[in-house]
C-alpha cells in the first residue's frame, strides 16, 4: 500500500464528510454515455522490484555506445558537472517569488547575469529573464512585433524550424494575424526577390532563423534592410546558440528569439529548456516576461530587483502582453553558470570545433558516390545532403551499427525527399565520423 494515497476506510470517511454516498455519485453531472464503464486496458500491477528492473532494462536500451548525428533544434554539447552542483546551492535553488527582493537576491542576481549574457551574445540592448523555450519565444516575438507596429501580417521563412512554425500557426490562428511563408533558393537561404515582393505596408515582421533549419546562415543585414524599408521589424530566431561563438550576432535585427539549450542543458528527451527574447531598449515595454535590474539600497549597497513584469498576465488575462512566458529560472541559471565557466575564449573554441568537424564530415560524405550537398550556402555545424536512396532505409541500416543517422527532411518538406540533415558537435570524434561515413558507403554500395 506504499503508493496508494487513501485506504477504503479513508475514502468512506471522506465521502461521508462531503455528504456523498459513493465515488460514482461525484460524476453524476457527466452524461451516462461518456462515463468509463470498464477498467482501463493497462498492464497488470508490478511489485516495486519489478518496476525497478523494468526501467533499468528500458534505460539499457538507450545506452551502449550509440553515436548520434541528429540536431534540428536540439544539440548534444559538452556539459560541466560543476553546473549541476552550483544550481543546487540554497542561494539559487528556491521556488520563492522574485517579486520580494529581500529574500530573492541570489535568484535576481542570476537572472540579471543571464540577461547580460544574452545581450552580449545577440548584440541586443535588453533581454528578458528567459521564456518557456525557443518555439514559444519566437511566437512571442511575432506577437510583440504586431503590438509595436499595429500591423497584422507576418512574413515567415519556410526555413524556420517546422515545429516553430506549427507553434506560431496554432497560437495565431484565431488572433487575426495572417502568416505568409516564403521559400528558399538553391543556396538554402531565404529567396530574396520573393521576400521583397511579399513585404508590404501591412507587414508587421519578417521572421527568419539563422542558422536556419537546414544549417545555412542567412544574410541578416540584407534582410533587415528589406524589412525596414517597408516599416516592418526583423525577428531572428536562433536554435543553435553555440553558433554565436563563430558567427557575427544578428545586431541588425529588431527582436532576437533564442533557444538556449546548447548552453549546458542536456537534450533530456526534449526538455525542459529555456528560451529568451532580446530586443532594443525602446521596445522594452512591449517585451513579454520579466526583467531584473540592478539598483542600490538606502545604504548604497548594490542589490537586484524585478524591474519589469507583466502583472496583467497574473491578474487580467485579456490585458497581458503574454500568456506563455513562463520563466525557466533553473534552466536559465544553468545556462548562466555554463557560459561563465566557458568564457568568451571557451565558447569560441567549442564553436571552432563544431565548424571544423562539420566540414570534415561533409568532405567524408561527398567522397561517397551518389552523395552530394543539398544546399550551397555557408553553414555552421549542420548541413543537408542528398542521398541516391531513401533516407529512412539508410538510417535503418545505420542503426544496426549503433549509429543514429541524420534527420530525413522529407517528413517536413515534401519536396526534399532523399535529403537528410546531419549535425556534428564537439562531442563527435573523428573516429565516429569516419565510421559513419564508411557505413554509409557500404550501405549505398549494395544493390537495391
Amino acid at each position: 500500500m506504499r503508493y496508494l494515497p487513501k485506504s477504503t476506510a479513508e475514502r468512506r470517511d471522506m465521502l461521508a464528510a462531503i455528504g456523498s454516498k459513493s465515488i460514482e455519485s461525484l460524476f453524476a453531472s457527466i452524461p451516462e454515455q461518456f462515463r468509463l464503464k470498464e477498467p482501463l486496458r493497462l498492464p497488470a500491477a508490478m511489485s516495486e522490484q519489478e518496476i525497478i528492473d523494468y526501467f533499468r532494462a528500458r534505460a539499457a536500451e538507450n545506452s551502449g555506445g550509440y553515436t548520434s548525428f541528429l540536431g534540428a533544434g536540439i544539440y548534444n554539447h559538452l556539459r560541466s558537472v560543476v553546473t549541476d552542483s552550483l544550481i543546487q546551492r540554497g542561494e539559487f535553488l528556491t521556488s520563492y517569488t522574485p517579486y520580494q527582493a529581500e529574500i530573492s537576491q541570489g535568484t535576481l542576481q542570476a537572472i540579471f547575469e543571464f540577461q547580460t549574457l544574452m545581450c552580449e551574445l545577440t548584440g541586443m540592448e535588453v533581454a528578458n529573464a528567459s521564456m518557456w523555450d525557443g518555439s514559444t519565444a519566437t511566437t512571442e516575438a511575432v506577437l510583440m512585433a504586431e503590438r509595436l507596429t499595429r500591423r497584422h501580417r507576418v512574413v515567415v521563412a519556410r526555413s524556420l524550424h517546422p515545429e516553430y512554425r506549427q507553434v506560431l500557426d496554432t497560437y495565431t490562428r484565431n488572433l487575426g494575424l495572417h502568416i505568409h511563408e516564403i521559400g528558399f533558393d538553391a543556396s538554402g537561404q531565404l529567396d530574396m526577390p520573393r521576400l521583397e515582393a511579399a513585404i508590404d505596408k501591412e507587414t508587421a515582421a519578417v521572421v527568419v532563423q539563422s542558422p536556419n533549419f537546414f544549417g545555412v546562415l542567412e544574410q541578416v543585414p540584407q534582410l533587415a534592410e528589406l524589412a525596414h524599408a517597408k516599416g516592418a521589424l526583423l525577428v531572428v530566431s536562433i536554435t543553435e546558440g553555440v553558433s554565436l561563438g563563430a558567427v557575427r550576432p544578428p545586431a541588425e535585427a529588431d527582436i532576437v528569439a533564442m533557444e538556449t539549450q546548447s548552453f549546458g542543458l542536456a537534450p533530456s528527451y526534449g526538455g525542459p529548456y529555456a528560451g529568451v527574447i532580446a530586443t532594443r531598449d525602446r521596445f522594452v515595454r512591449q517585451m513579454p516576461g520579466r526583467l531584473a535590474g540592478e539598483t542600490v539600497d538606502s545604504r548604497g549597497r548594490r542589490g537586484y530587483v524585478l524591474t519589469l513584469a507583466t502583472r496583467e498576465q497574473h491578474i487580467r488575462r485579456e490585458k497581458a502582453t503574454s500568456n506563455i512566458c513562463t520563466n525557466q529560472a533553473l534552466c536559465a541559471l544553468a545556462v548562466t553558470i555554463h557560459l561563465c565557466l566557458l568564457g568568451k575564449e571557451g565558447l569560441k573554441e567549442i564553436a571552432a570545433q563544431n565548424l571544423a568537424k562539420a566540414r570534415f564530415t561533409l568532405d567524408q560524405l561527398e567522397s561517397i558516390p551518389g552523395v552530394r550537398r543539398a544546399f550551397s550556402g555557408p553553414f555552421f555545424n549542420e548541413f543537408a545532403v542528398q542521398f541516391p536512396r531513401s533516407v529512412k532505409m539508410v538510417n535503418h541500416e545505420l542503426l544496426r551499427k549503433k549509429i543514429i543517422g541524420p534527420l530525413p527532411l522529407g517528413s517536413s518538406y515534401a519536396d526534399l525527399t532523399k535529403r537528410a540533415l546531419f549535425c556534428v558537435t564537439e562531442t563527435t570524434s573523428r573516429a565516429e565520423i569516419e565510421r559513419m561515413a564508411a557505413a554509409v558507403r557500404e550501405i549505398l554500395s549494395k544493390p537495391v
